[in-house]
């Protein structure tokens, strides 16, 4: 059995699939059932406001973060892996700087053009 949630129109259902022999087709062992989910979160307690943002150039979830707020970056530093449609994409620092705040935590979804974190 493989557990996945999937979103639909916004709402997350979390699913619980039986794999069968070879040729036959999965189906899903139970009706799925809405998953709880949490209005949209406000950013961490890290998120400062810094005049350089650092946005999300495409949709996809966040896998590691690599920096903390107060720290230096310089330009095309690494500072977070944003995964889409099954690669991994460096976010990196567009300059030289120290990073005001991080908006974004390991596992969080994020839409293109959401702001990631900034710099000063």
């Amino acid at each position: 059995m493989k557990n996945y949630t999937i979103t639909v129109n916004g709402t997350a259902y979390d699913v619980t699939v039986e794999e069968s022999g070879a040729g036959a087709q999965s189906a899903p062992s139970s009706a799925p059932k809405a998953a709880p989910k949490a209005a949209p979160k406000a950013a961490p307690a890290a998120g400062g406001e810094g005049a350089v943002k650092v946005n999300a150039p495409m949709p996809g979830k966040i896998l590691s973060v690599k920096v903390s707020a107060g720290q230096a970056v310089k330009k095309g530093d690494v500072l977070m892996i944003l995964e889409a449609m099954k690669m991994e994409n460096e976010v990196v620092a567009p300059q030289d700087g120290t990073v005001a705040g991080v908006n974004v935590a390991a596992g969080d979804s994020v839409e293109a053009g959401a702001v990631l974190a900034s710099l000063n």
